[in-house]
């Protein structure tokens, strides 16, 4: 090595890759006391069941406690006494069953047996598709 000239060496640290802090090294209690004696401002948020191991839906809220206050019995509408005579009849009259007139009015058979059962919620376009398959006036008078 000689001829080279005289070798220094550079004691200086090299940073090759430093990763920037992530949340949680920013929220960490060292570096939040940090801070502080630093002066800078600092702002804390509670969150709502923040280290419970609860559901958020567990709790009951508002709603749900009006809800659970309600005393009203709610049910959904049901296809009326006369609506559903007035299908078997005039289904009975044209001699279809209740799967050939589903496919008729291109509905599922178990449609009209729960519309002749009086089990099914009312839905004008199915009661519309009706009367134009049996040729019967199925609504009002």
């Amino acid at each position: 090595m000689a001829g080279i000239g005289p070798l220094t060496q550079d004691w200086e640290p090299v940073v090759i890759r430093k990763k920037p802090p992530n949340a949680a090294t920013k929220k960490d209690e060292k570096v939040v006391n940090a801070a502080r004696r630093a002066g800078a401002e600092i702002e804390s948020v509670k969150k709502s069941n923040a280290g419970t191991n609860k559901a958020a839906s567990s709790s009951t809220t508002l709603n749900t406690r009006k809800l659970d206050e309600e005393t009203e019995n709610l049910a959904h509408e049901r296809v009326p006494t006369e609506l559903k005579k007035a299908i078997m009849h005039a289904r009975m009259e044209k001699k279809l069953t209740q799967s050939q007139l589903a496919q008729m009015i291109n509905e599922k058979p178990q449609i009209i047996q729960e519309y002749e059962s009086g089990k099914a919620i009312p839905n004008q376009q199915i009661i519309g598709k009706l009367e134009r398959a049996l040729g019967a006036k199925l609504r009002g008078k």
